[in-house]
């Protein structure tokens, strides 16, 4: 990269150092041959050290005076010309210098090289972040959070500008490219050891499939983050083995299904991804006339859990372009037309409909359908989708029951399984659960955690749980209850409650407290702060193992000089 950059220079700079050097020879070869007088009166004949002296002041416009003797009319005269020349050289070099310091191509080398430079030095894990928006912007602050960081590659140098006025700390390392190609990701580190995973969110579902290909082909361990909103690319995307596929509109359609039938399973979710406590009111979606504005991608997902759920729902579709993308089937049951339309909206049935959905891309007539609604039926449930994720919500003093957001759904999916991937896996397994299930873990959880308990998720490696590791190393045996040893009176018990145990390819849902530990377990605990900090002391602190193991405190040996 670096040899590059001095290739241009080298080949934009060649033609004004030979004019500088030209110069410079000619008027050091005229001082050099012109006869002068020394302070004698004697005739005298410059140096070349003498001449390469005064011209080099001389063309730089300093003028110390004539050297090394006063000259001869015939040597001014030279002089006077060689002025004209040496300084017209320099400024023809000086403005292709400035030429060359603002060409894009130079300056993008040398942004490549000082990016080549920040990946080379980076020795910490890292992720490749494809694209910077508001979404992938969210997904950095929660990784540098958890000690992970980030490098981005992005097109559009707008975008750039914003993530360096972010001023991310530590330093994002971002590398603008015309194309998300094989040579970016290289460039990116992708093949280095610890690149952890790669993020494609684009809306693009075929550049998000062609850049898991490449991702896979470079580097066949690196986990894969990638969006889809069609079952199609979904299916091509787990072809790939890409780990984390997030679909927004079927997380939206999956939320509304549990709100249906396993209100508990969405209040576990919301828990893991840590936007609401275990005791929140969820709003509860109850069974009758459901009317969904917007047939798009969400609508669709949404309409088949409707219909899975013998719900009766009514559509309508605001855009008449889409026509042709609808199944016969479809079509019998679409209403065409403007969603906020009084009269259409009587005629579905709002008045006798027990929710409105609204699922159009457009937050302004998702607004006004919902204002319309309300008129007509004040007691009807509303239910919208919010795409721009600002600051200032349009629909914070709207009165909405429910606001899904695919953004921040992104945000949570796609960050959860990258820092927490016990967290994701835990959660995609519940989902097979039923109301009565969900019911008992939330239960359980406040009964013996609290509201909001924290995850907590480790290894049992040398690494991370040296003290473990050691000990199980030696052919001993270890339970789970062994963690759940509190270092205030080993008697007692802290608040723990173990969701996950992986073992190699085998997951335990909710394992028992009497389950072995094993070396390279995974787990995934539910716990309270003084329960976390317990766990940690115990892993990592010999003093403390002992006293969990023992119930006795270790004696401290200290050993010095005599």
């Amino acid at each position: 990269m670096e040899n590059s950059s001095l290739f241009i220079i080298f080949h934009r700079m060649r033609i004004p150092f030979l004019v500088i050097i030209i110069t410079y020879t000619i008027s050091i070869i005229g001082l050099v041959i012109i006869e002068g007088i020394d302070e004698q009166g004697n005739p005298h004949h410059m140096g070349i050290f003498d001449a390469f002296y005064f011209v080099s002041y001389m063309a730089t416009t300093i003028g110390f005076g004539e050297a090394p003797f006063e000259f001869t009319y015939s040597q001014r005269i030279w002089v006077t010309f060689s002025i004209y020349i040496t300084v017209l050289g320099w400024f023809y070099g000086i403005g292709s210098l400035v030429s060359l310091l603002q060409d894009k191509l130079f300056l993008q080398e040398i942004e490549k090289a000082k990016f080549d430079r920040q990946i080379s030095n980076l020795k910490e894990k890292f992720i490749i972040i494809l694209g910077y928006n508001q979404i992938t912007s969210q997904i950095i602050k929660k990784s540098l959070k958890q000690g992970i960081r980030t490098v981005v590659i992005e097109k559009d140098k707008n975008k750039i500008n914003n993530l360096i006025l972010e001023n991310f700390t530590p330093t994002v390392p971002i590398l603008y490219t015309e194309n998300y190609n094989l040579k970016a990701l290289e460039l990116a580190g992708i093949k280095k050891y610890n690149c952890k995973a790669i993020v494609s969110l684009f809306e693009d579902d075929a550049l998000n499939l062609k850049i898991s290909l490449i991702s896979r082909l470079l580097n066949k361990h690196v986990k894969i983050a990638a969006k889809s909103t069609t079952t199609n690319h979904s299916e091509n995307l787990k072809d790939l083995d890409v780990e984390i596929i997030a679909n927004p509109f079927s997380i939206i359609s999956s939320e509304v299904n549990m709100a249906l039938i396993a209100p508990n399973l969405l209040k576990l979710e919301k828990w893991l991804y840590r936007i609401d406590n275990l005791s929140v009111n969820l709003p509860s979606f109850p069974n009758g006339k459901y009317i969904i504005c917007g047939y798009g991608r969400m609508g669709k997902k949404i309409y088949e859990k409707l219909k899975n759920n013998n719900i009766e729902v009514q559509l309508v579709e605001v855009n008449k372009d889409n026509i042709d993308n609808f199944s016969k089937d479809e079509m019998q049951h679409i209403n065409f037309g403007n969603a906020d339309d009084k009269e259409m909206l009587i005629d579905i049935g709002i008045k006798d409909s027990i929710a409105i959905i609204a699922a159009t891309n457009d937050d302004t007539t998702n607004l006004s359908i919902l204002a319309t609604a309300k008129k007509l039926n004040p007691n009807i449930m509303t239910i919208v989708r919010e795409n721009e994720m600002e600051d200032f919500s349009i629909f914070n003093n709207a009165n909405i029951d429910h606001v899904f957001m695919p953004s921040k759904i992104l945000i949570n999916k796609t960050a959860n399984a990258l820092i927490n991937p016990l967290s994701d896996k835990f959660i995609r397994l519940i989902l097979r659960k039923d109301e009565k299930w969900a019911s008992k873990l939330v239960r359980k959880l406040i009964e013996e955690i609290n509201e909001d308990p924290i995850l907590m998720e480790f290894s049992i490696n040398e690494k991370y749980t040296p003290q473990i590791f050691k000990y199980l190393k030696d052919d001993n045996n270890l339970t789970l209850d062994f963690l759940s040893t509190s270092l205030h009176n080993k008697e007692q018990r802290n608040n723990v409650v173990p969701l996950l145990l992986q073992r190699e390819n085998e997951i335990t849902l909710l394992p028992m407290f009497e389950d072995d530990l094993k070396i390279g377990d995974k787990i995934l605990f539910a716990c309270d702060l003084h329960a976390k900090d317990d766990i940690e002391y115990i892993c990592q602190n010999i003093y403390e193992f002992h006293y969990a193991l023992t119930g006795k405190e270790m004696k401290v040996i200290f050993k010095g000089k005599k």
